[in-house]
């Protein structure tokens, strides 16, 4: 529990290590909880959980082997439609269970997630059939961070995919840090009747949140205005999805107050997207807070995860198209630097800031924004990093 943040942005945690950690406690108090992953416990900062709960594992073991067992409940097989298969079976039992895996081949369940979801919609048509705890996939190794494996392990199509689907069986979760991780967590553990796609970096990502506003998102509609950053009578609204586009949409309002005292600005976070709105499938964002958070005129620049026309669509339902302006993954990039793939999708700080800084009428400063930009794609094409500098 974390009561209070002093400086947001400052301290920087793993929301992987955090789930790992809770997975580890609710294996240690619940005796029919499993976890399934095609052999990425490990790579995803999972491992914690070996602490607690063995691998299922019938074959000779070496000395180097990861603790395994014979009744083991952590359940690891390089095939994700197998494991989605015995994961469903295991649920039908009313039994408790997480799915782990690259986001990029998350995709490959698909099919089998629109069925269960059918399902789901018609047992809740029959008197006789039990609530049956939710569909947990644990998404990581996302397309933001696949700086050694490239372009074929960058696809956020899944979120897609499951949010259009009209039976409103799906929630899309957005943790912005640690803080927020724990929170989906137990909302996750606690759902039936869903599909929970919870979505975050392997990566050390600032601490944005403490607990009681973690959990006021989930609980009041799946967003929230960050305070400590915004003000009153914006100029401009940034939101967004994902821890990483978050820290560069927050990095952005800091670069923008620098330049241009006089602006502006208001951040409302994102936590939680389900079929055709903010929030989760039972916790819809009313119009009403809707128009609270962003105000019904004022300029919304958007920074999401997935791609932009998924969250746009859902913004449009809120809000007049000629107002947004949405960012997120365009299918560009490979084996890149972190900031170069930021830029290659235009959902960077200084994407982002020259373009407010356009629309302010601060022209120079947009140019010397892009210029920035461009220096260090330069950079890293020679060295292979990033300037030390585009992060301050």
């Amino acid at each position: 529990m974390i009561d209070k943040v002093k400086s947001p942005g400052k301290d920087h945690f793993s929301s992987a290590e955090v789930i790992a950690d809770l997975l580890k406690q609710e294996f240690e108090k619940d005796p029919h909880l499993y976890l399934f992953s095609p052999d990425e416990t490990t790579s995803n900062k999972l491992d914690q959980v070996y602490v607690a709960e063995k691998r299922v594992w019938a074959m000779p073991q070496a000395e180097w082997d990861l603790p395994s067992a014979e009744n083991g409940r952590i359940v690891e097989m390089l095939s994700e439609n197998v494991l989605t298969a015995t994961m469903i079976g295991h649920l039908l039992n009313c039994e408790k269970a997480f799915l782990t895996s690259y986001e990029a081949f998350l995709p490959i369940i698909t099919s089998q997630l629109i069925q269960h979801c059918k399902f789901l919609t018609q047992s809740e048509q029959a008197a006789f059939r039990p609530k049956y705890p939710a569909f947990n996939i644990l998404s990581t190794s996302t397309c933001w961070r696949q700086d050694h494996n490239g372009y074929s392990h960058q696809s956020p199509a899944l979120i897609s995919t499951m949010l259009s689907r009209p039976d409103n069986k799906t929630t899309c979760l957005f943790p912005v840090d640690d803080v927020s991780a724990r929170a989906c967590f137990y909302h996750m553990l606690n759902s039936e009747n869903v599909v929970n796609i919870t979505t975050f970096n392997k990566t050390k990502e600032p601490r944005w949140i403490d607990s009681h506003h973690a959990d006021f998102q989930l609980e009041n509609g799946g967003a929230s205005i960050f305070d400590f950053t915004s003000d009153k009578n914006p100029d401009f609204i940034l939101t967004a999805a994902g821890d990483i586009p978050t820290r560069e949409a927050l990095a952005a309002i800091k670069l923008l107050k620098s330049d241009i005292p006089e602006i502006k600005l208001r951040f409302v976070g994102i936590t939680a997207l389900s079929y055709g709105a903010i929030g989760t499938a039972t916790n819809k964002l009313s119009q009403n807070t809707f128009n609270d958070y962003f105000t019904k005129d004022i300029p919304i620049i958007a920074n999401f995860h997935g791609y932009p026309v998924t969250l746009k669509s859902i913004l449009a339902n809120y809000a007049d198209a000629s107002r947004l302006s949405v960012h997120g993954y365009e299918d560009q990039g490979s084996t890149t630097t972190p900031y170069e793939m930021l830029r290659l999708n235009h959902i960077s700080r200084h994407d982002l800031a020259a373009e407010i800084a356009e629309k302010f009428g601060r022209h120079d400063l947009a140019e010397k924004y892009q210029g920035i930009l461009s220096e260090n794609s330069e950079y890293a094409k020679e060295y292979g990093l990033d300037l030390v500098e585009i992060y301050k």
